[in-house]
Order: C-alpha cells, then structure tokens, then sequence
C-alpha cells in the first residue's frame, strides 16, 4: 500500500527537484525578469529618450500594482498545484471590498450608506472584507468537493454571483469616506505598506508551501489524486481548506486595494483572475497540477507588472498590451506542456 512518505517523495518529483538540476527554475525566471527590465531600459532610451529602471516612482507604481495582485495570485498558485483553478477572483474582490466599505466609513463624509457603522476600529472592516473572501473560497471548496463539478465550473458560478452581490448590496453607489485608521493600511510607510503586506504573505505561505504537511499534501493531490487518497489524505477536507485559504487573500487584496485607492466600487476586480493565473503560471506553476512554487508567483507577478508598465512607458496602446499578456499565458503554458512531455518520456 502507498504510504505518506510515497506521497511526499511523489511531491518532490513533481516539483521537478533533481540532483542533477543546477539552476533552480526560481532563478531562470529571475533571469528572465532582468532580461526584460533591461530591454524596456534600452528601449525607453531609444523611442522615450528617458529611463525605465532610472525612475522610482515608476517602479513605486509598479511594486504596489503588482502587490494587489501578487497577494490573489499566491492563493491562486495553491489551487492551481491542487490541479484546480479559480476564476471568482476579481469577482470576489469587488463582493468583499463592497461589503466591508461600508464598516470602514467615516462619519465625517457626506453619503454614509449605514450611519450605525461608521468610525468602527479599522480590525473591524478588515475581519469583515477576509470573512466575506473566505466564504466565498469555502463555497468554491464545498461545491468542487461535494457536488463533484469541476473548478472551472464552481468558480466561474461563483464569479457571476459575487458580481452580482457586489453591485446589488450598494445598488452599484461606490463607496467612499473611510476612517484615517483604515486608510492606513495602503498608505502607511510612505505608501508602501501594501508591498510589506504582500511580502509577508508570500514568506509565510512559502514556508508553508516548502515545509508544512499542508504544503506536502497540496503538492500530492496535484501530482497524483489517487495515490494521495491511498495514502490517507482526506482530500475533500483538504481542497476546501485551499480553496478558503486562497479566498481569504482575495479579501485581503480587496481591503489593501481599497484603503490604498480610498474608495470602493462595484466594478472593482475586473480581470484580476486572470492576472492572477498569469502571474502563476509564468511563474511556473503548472496548470495541470503537483509543480510550482510561490517563489515563481512572486517573481512572474513582478514580470507582468513591469511588462505592462513598460508597454504604457512605450506608449503602446492597451489593446495591444492585453493581446502581448494573451500570447504570454500561452506561451508559457506551451512550454509547461513540453516540459511535461519530456518528463513522460523520461520515466
């Protein structure tokens, strides 16, 4: 019978750790990062007549960007190395941003929808915008495990519903006014506070990711459902738990975003899910489930980030942007797919 240890050696192979490997993939896609940001600096010379990398408050726009959506994308990363995916994400950031506004507004401002929840402690809001987002994940875990849809399906229901909600909660008023404590947490340390919270996040969950049964157990039903099972891990219990999990960082994506923009809004969140996967998947975290590490999310999210950045810098229309991050995402999961092959044929 296959044993926890199988399934945990099972883990590491699927990771693609081999004696014989020299680089890790952590920092070829470093390299890769580099390789860009100094190609948008020789270009930003040649077409702009300025600097690309030279700029900090360019780069301070681009950290805090990809901050918002690095925090959804290592959620994201965890579905995805369970062998799901998430599509609810931008959806539930504008469903808990909406809902937990409303604890966070100020007396002071003119159009408070709930007089009665105004000036609450800044923890209040907070709690509320994380408990909404792991509802919601925990819906996603419930329905993926109990009715037997697929991901794909429980999450795009869910992306339609918590669009919905968020619109009709506030019947599509944005909302405004928040008290100068919540504003704090996107504004604090000379604005920076939501690259801080999006640091912290990362280290904890890699360490839990690279050293905690939770971690081992996430990479084994990626890798090998059945063998998991065998094993004795309860992997219901353990997709909602993911799936929770990734849903609580989307809520607290949502509370970084709106304290730092000080506003909330209906149609907040719009393609964030997919940015999210990119992020993931450029990182090399692969869609078919038991490969990825949240290191790579970090380093792809930060890809995206300064790719996008460098087509506005170039002034190269967004349509154009969105059909260059299109091609990317298939191209990276092209070579995910070669990869793949190549291991098949290898064993």
């Amino acid at each position: 019978m296959t044993t926890l240890n199988d399934t945990m050696n099972l883990e590491k192979e699927s990771q693609g750790i081999k004696k014989k490997r020299k680089i890790p993939s952590e920092i070829s896609i470093l390299l890769v990062l580099i390789g860009i940001s100094i190609m948008f600096e020789i270009l930003g010379w040649i077409f702009v007549g300025q600097s690309f990398l030279m700029n900090m408050s360019r780069l301070q726009i681009i950290v805090l960007q990809v901050s918002v959506i690095g925090i959804i994308a290592i959620g994201v990363t965890m579905v995805i190395i369970t062998g799901g995916i998430d599509l609810s994400s931008g959806s539930v950031v504008a469903m808990s941003a909406m809902i937990a506004a409303t604890f966070a507004q100020s007396s002071s401002w003119p159009k408070v929808l709930f007089p009665t929840l105004t000036d609450l402690p800044f923890v209040v809001p907070l709690i509320v915008g994380l408990a909404v987002g792991a509802l919601a994940g925990f819906v996603n875990g419930w329905l993926i495990t109990k009715t037997k849809i697929p991901p794909f399906i429980a999450t795009l229901g869910m992306m339609v519903s918590a669009r919905g909600v968020a619109r009709w909660y506030t019947d599509g008023s944005p909302v405004s006014g928040f008290t100068k404590e919540f504003a704090m947490l996107g504004n604090a340390l000379d604005r920076w506070m939501p690259v801080v919270i999006f640091i912290v996040v990362a280290i904890i969950f890699h360490v839990v990711m690279r050293y905690t049964r939770f971690g081992k157990f996430t990479y084994a039903i990626g890798a090998n459902p059945q063998a998991a099972r065998v094993s004795g891990i309860n992997i219901d219990r353990h997709l909602i738990k993911v799936y929770t999990i990734a849903g609580l960082l989307v809520g607290l994506a949502a509370m970084v975003a709106i304290a730092r923009i000080k506003t909330a809004q209906a149609g907040m969140g719009l393609m964030y899910e997919l940015d999210a996967i990119a992020a993931a998947v450029i990182g090399g975290v692969s869609l078919s489930g038991g490969r990825g590490r949240i290191a790579g999310t970090v380093i792809g999210a930060l890809i995206l980030g300064v790719m996008l950045s460098g087509f506005t810098f170039l002034r190269i229309d967004a349509y154009y942007q969105d059909i260059i991050k299109g091609a990317i995402i298939v191209v990276a999961v092209v070579i995910d797919q070669q990869r793949q092959n190549k291991r098949k044929k290898t064993t």
